[in-house]
């Protein structure tokens, strides 16, 4: 008997685990992950969002999320995100991710200021 398609489909398969006990910050980063692979930005932001309010210290979470939302054209909310992310890593020391959201941040903010 062949396979169900939609039961091996990554995006479904981790669908499924949402609301359970496995739920989490991980969890929705990693569906995040797979819908910015079908090319569905909107429903990633939703996701990210929801990763970071299960853990708002998850750095990487929050720089996903405003690299998603700077590519949707949202500055304000990748804005935002980056300032969340940035006190995050700086939280957990995770001097890496600071570093990179604050090169990203103050990209964004000098092409925000340009195209004002």
């Amino acid at each position: 008997m062949a396979p169900d398609p939609i039961e091996h489909h990554p995006i479904e398969r981790l669908r499924g685990l949402c609301g359970g006990p496995r739920d989490g910050a991980l969890l929705r980063v990693s569906l995040a992950n797979a819908l910015l692979v079908q090319g569905d930005a909107n429903a990633a932001v939703i996701e990210l969002r929801r990763a970071v309010e299960f853990d708002a210290d998850y750095s990487a979470a929050w720089k996903l999320l405003g690299n998603t939302l700077a590519d949707s054209g949202d500055a304000a909310g990748a804005i935002a995100a980056y300032d969340a992310g940035i006190a995050a890593a700086v939280k957990r020391g995770d001097k890496q991710a600071e570093k990179e959201m604050r090169v990203f941040l103050r990209r964004l903010q000098k092409q925000t200021r340009d195209n004002a």
